[in-house]
């Protein structure tokens, strides 16, 4: 029997396998490169995995695809 992985599994596996958008969208925001707000990218938020969260602001951003269900 599987057995279903956590949320912050989850969220792991999806950093690692990231899409071509959210690759290229993690490079010009990370590392404080945009007014010097930090950016997580597949961030737990339950129950959804956000692609990339600023906490300073309280603002997610979501990228659309085939890979969202």
């Amino acid at each position: 029997m599987q057995t279903r992985p956590t949320l912050a599994q989850f969220a792991r596996h999806l950093r690692v396998n990231q899409t071509d958008c959210e690759h290229l969208l993690w490079q010009k925001i990370r590392s404080r490169q945009i007014a010097n707000l930090k950016f997580r990218r597949q961030f737990p938020c339950p129950p959804y995995v956000l692609d990339f969260y600023c906490a300073e602001l309280k603002l997610a951003i979501e990228l659309d695809g085939g890979q969202h269900y």
